[in-house]
């Protein structure tokens, strides 16, 4: 799959593959490129390939097939040490047998650079993740969160073009992770590096990223802005995977003039747009966003499809009420609605209708 940005590519897979066993790949034919200064997050399921393509990046693991170039310049053959790029791992990987300022010299000094640069370095890089009065303490004396911004700052005190970050977040708690979430955003932002950050937290990619690339089985699914991988998702795994989503089995009848007509499996018919089907008789999995979704009858736009459906649980979630119905035979069907002073209250075993427009709903891969 071809996915490429843009000529000036700073960040570039050519037709790379790895295999571990010499049958199995693990990453197939990845062509992937990115421009300096862009954040790019590599999300996907356990075993989708995004780390391994992180480690090649990295040079802690070796292509099998392909080449990794930085800048114009291949790197398969150079060693990690070489290729000038920050990492910042889920474990931190901070010496405990040093203090903090002496975590940071380190690669200061396989580097050679001289006592009192390294020492402006370093008060630099403290401050800018706010640890400046922390140099003297040891890993051990700091929480998680703290741990986790000198790791940060250990990977930007060198100066690196190029930052790699490795479920960065994964052992912090949910509070300090989101704030953790836009301070690197901001860093990245402010200094123009480039980041290639690795999760399988969707609300992560989401909120962190310039583009992400949607990981599975090796390949990459679809490589997009966050809002047009939430809004357009190519196919059914996509949708699946990015955020909370709805699914009516059925078949096409007809494709026309950008609009599939589709017959659920309950024999009810509907418009979609068509994503990945192109002709009558292709089995598909319709696909709307729980946000898309209205029964108040009064809120229904002109040209809303509208369909029976079953209250099967109603649950309030303080800024939403999220309600669970069966709808066409799928008794998961979830419809997401603010909490307003006029949102109605269901009751389970309520027979309601509910609609949405033809173009929130997407017929994708079955």
């Amino acid at each position: 799959m071809t996915t490429r940005a843009s000529n000036d590519a700073f960040v570039e897979f050519e037709r790379v593959q790895k295999s571990y066993d010499g049958e199995t790949l693990v990453v197939k034919d990845l062509n992937l490129t990115m421009p300096k200064g862009q954040f790019l997050t590599m999300l996907g399921p356990s075993g989708s390939g995004k780390t391994t393509c992180l480690m090649m990046l990295a040079g802690f693991e070796t292509a099998t097939h392909g080449e990794i170039k930085l800048d114009g310049r291949p790197i398969n053959n150079i060693p990690p040490h070489k290729r000038g790029i920050g990492m910042v791992f889920q474990n931190y990987a901070l010496f405990p047998h040093m203090t903090i300022a002496e975590n940071l010299a380190f690669p200061l000094e396989v580097r050679k650079i001289g006592k009192s640069d390294r020492e402006e370095k370093i008060k630099r890089a403290l401050d800018m993740v706010e640890m400046g009065r922390f140099g003297g303490r040891r890993p051990a004396q700091l929480s998680g969160g703290q741990q986790q911004r000198v790791a940060l700052a250990r990977a930007l005190v060198f100066e690196p073009e190029l930052v790699l970050m490795d479920e960065p977040l994964g052992a912090l708690d949910k509070q300090l992770r989101e704030k953790m979430q836009f301070e690197i955003t901001r860093l990245a932002h402010d200094l123009g590096i480039t980041v290639v950050y690795v999760t399988h937290d969707q609300t992560e990619a989401l909120t962190m990223s310039d583009r992400v690339a949607v990981f599975n089985d090796g390949v990459i699914q679809q490589l997009a802005p966050p809002d047009e991988l939430y809004e357009q998702p190519a196919n059914s795994f996509v949708a699946q995977f990015i955020g909370e989503n709805n699914t009516l089995e059925g078949e096409v009848m007809e494709v026309r003039d950008g609009i599939a007509v589709v017959r659920l499996d309950d024999g009810e018919l509907i418009d979609c747009k068509p994503v990945n089907v192109s002709k009558p008789g292709e089995r598909t999995r319709v696909s709307i966003r729980p946000e898309r979704v209205e029964f108040n009858k009064s809120r229904l736009k002109p040209g809303a499809h509208t369909l029976k459906a079953e209250v099967m649980e109603f649950i309030y979630m303080g800024d939403i009420f999220r309600t669970r119905l069966k709808v066409a035979g799928n008794d998961e069907f979830i419809i997401k609605t603010r909490n307003a002073p006029d949102q109605v209250r269901l009751e389970p075993g309520a027979q309601i209708e509910i609609g949405w427009l033809p173009e929130d709903c997407r017929a994708l891969d079955a």
